[in-house]
C-alpha cells in the first residue's frame, strides 16, 4: 500500500477538511472574537447582571424607606435628627466622636 493512497493520509490532505481545520484554529485563537475573548465577555455580562440585581434591590429598599419616611412622622422626626443633626428650639446637640487613633500610639 502506498502512502498516497493510505486512508488517514487522504483524510488529512482532503483540502476541505484543511480549510475547515485552518478556519476553525484561526475562530478560535486569533479573531478578534476568539474563544477566550467570549468567555471573558460571558463573564463580565454575568457580573453586570448581578450587579443590574444588587441595584434593582437597592431601589426597592430605598423606596420603601421613603414610603415609611412620608406615611410615619415619628420616624421622620428620628431620621432627620440621626441624618441632619437637626433639634427644637429647646434642646441642645452633643455630638460624640469616637477616636480612631489607637491608644497605644
Amino acid at each position: 500500500m502506498k502512502w498516497a493512497q493510505h486512508p488517514v493520509l487522504k483524510i488529512v490532505t482532503n483540502r476541505y477538511i484543511l480549510v475547515i481545520v485552518v478556519l476553525a484554529v484561526w475562530l478560535l485563537f486569533f479573531d478578534k472574537n476568539d474563544f477566550f475573548t467570549q468567555m471573558d465577555r460571558k463573564q463580565q455580562v454575568e457580573k453586570l447582571e448581578k450587579d443590574v440585581q444588587f441595584y434593582k434591590d437597592e431601589i426597592r429598599r430605598n423606596k420603601e424607606a421613603l414610603e415609611q419616611l412620608q406615611s410615619d412622622t415619628v420616624l421622620l422626626e428620628k431620621f432627620a435628627r440621626e441624618h441632619y443633626l437637626m433639634k427644637k428650639d429647646n434642646e441642645e446637640i452633643y455630638v460624640i466622636v469616637e477616636d480612631t487613633i489607637p491608644a497605644g500610639k
